[in-house]
C-alpha cells in the first residue's frame, strides 16, 4: 500500500494506492489494520457518512479493493503505537536457527516449547513480535495458524496478504494436511483410529481456558495412528482434521490416553509417567505440512523432535 501527497496538511486525511498486499481485502477490514484503535463504530460511521471514499466515490463496507484504487482516509483520531517490547537477543538468536523454510511468500519456524505465538494475556512478546524484530526490514508478516504455547513444531508466518487469504482458504477447505508427534500415557488400541467428539471452550474463574468434549460443542474430529509402543505410553501420530482449540490434547485425554505432560488434561496415570520419565513439558510437536500455493510445487515441510524429546523417548524405552 503506497502513499502520495495530497492538498490536506500532513498528518490529516491521507491518499492510498492499494498494492497486491490490499487487493481483494474488504474495505471495512482494510480500514480497521490502517486505522488501528479507531472504534469499529467510528469507522462504520466515516463509511456512511462518506468520509471514506474509494476512488472518489463513496462505496460500501464490503467492497473488495483492486490493485490501484486510492482510498481516501479521513483524519480520525488513533491512540499511539507503542513501541514492540524489548525482546532477549538470546531469544531472536534462537529463532534464527529454526528457519525451516522461506521464500519470497512464507516463512515456516520449528517453533520451540514455552513461547507463545503472539504477545498478550500478561506475555510482552510472542514469536510473531520476535519475528518482526528479527526482520525489521519486513512489510508483512502475519501468522497463518496457531500452535498453544507449550506445543512445539512447525508454524507458518505469511509475508504477502494474498498469500495469508489463500492459506486461511486452505485450512477452511481443509487442503493443508498437518501431522503432530504425540506421547501417550497407556497403551492406545491399534483399533482406534477416529475421535469424532464435539468441542466446547470454557474459562475458569481465574480467566484460564479449559476446553472439554460436549454435544452441544463444536464438531472436532482427530485421527491417530501408533507409530511406536513403548513400555507404559504410546507414541502416536495425530492428524487433525478440524481445528479447534486444544483439540489433540482432548481428544488424548477423551480417549482415555492423555497427553504426557500436558498440565491441563491429565490424570494420575500420565502425571505418574511424566515424573518417572523426568518430563517437564508437553510431548506434543507439529512434526510435517504438506500443501501448495498456486503455481509452486508442492511443499512438504518437516520438523523432526528436538534433542530434549529424543531423550524422553531414550528413556521411555529403558
Amino acid at each position: 500500500m503506497s502513499e502520495h501527497p495530497s492538498s490536506f496538511p500532513a498528518g490529516h486525511t491521507r491518499h492510498m494506492t492499494v498494492d497486491e498486499n490490499s487487493a481483494g481485502q474488504r474495505l471495512d477490514n482494510f480500514l480497521m489494520r490502517e486505522l488501528k484503535g479507531v472504534p469499529r463504530t467510528r469507522l462504520y460511521r466515516a463509511l456512511r457518512k462518506g468520509e471514506v471514499r474509494v476512488n472518489k466515490g463513496r462505496v460500501r463496507a464490503d467492497y473488495r479493493l483492486v490493485i490501484g484504487d486510492s482510498v481516501r482516509l479521513p483524519p480520525l483520531h488513533q491512540p499511539s503505537v507503542p513501541a514492540l517490547p524489548g525482546i532477549p537477543f538470546k531469544q531472536v538468536e534462537l529463532l534464527s536457527r529454526q528457519i525451516v523454510y522461506e521464500d519470497d511468500d512464507l516463512l515456516a519456524i520449528d517453533k520451540p516449547s514455552g513461547l507463545a505465538v503472539h504477545g498478550g494475556s500478561g506475555l510482552n512478546f510472542g514469536l510473531i513480535e520476535c519475528l518482526r524484530k528479527m526482520r525489521p526490514e519486513a512489510r508483512y508478516l502475519e501468522l497463518v495458524h496457531r500452535l498453544d504455547r507449550d506445543t512445539s513444531g512447525l508454524i507458518l508466518i505469511a509475508k504477502r496478504a494474498a498469500v495469508l487469504r489463500e492459506l486461511h482458504r486452505q485450512l477452511r477447505e481443509k487442503h493443508i494436511d498437518k501431522r503432530y508427534f504425540a506421547l501417550v500415557a497407556g497403551k492406545w488400541p491399534r483399533a482406534m483410529r477416529v475421535v469424532d467428539a464435539p468441542l466446547e471452550k470454557n474459562f475458569l474463574q481465574s480467566g484460564e481456558r479449559m476446553v472439554r468434549v460436549n454435544a452441544g460443542g463444536k464438531r472436532a474430529v482427530t485421527e491417530f495412528s501408533v507409530v511406536e509402543r513403548l513400555a507404559g505410553a504410546t507414541l502416536l501420530e495425530a492428524r487433525p482434521i478440524t481445528g479447534r482449540t486444544h483439540q489433540i490434547r482432548v481428544h488424548a485425554q477423551h480417549a482415555g490416553f492423555p497427553v504426557l505432560g500436558d498440565d491441563k488434561y491429565r490424570d494420575d496415570r500420565s502425571e505418574s509417567f511424566a515424573r518417572r520419565a523426568g518430563l517437564k513439558r508437553l510431548f506434543l510437536h507439529a512434526a510435517s505440512l504438506r500443501f501448495s500455493l498456486p503455481d509452486t510445487a508442492e511443499l512438504n515441510l518437516q520438523a523432526p523432535l528436538d534433542d530434549y524429546l529424543k531423550k524422553i523417548l531414550e528413556i521411555s524405552r529403558k
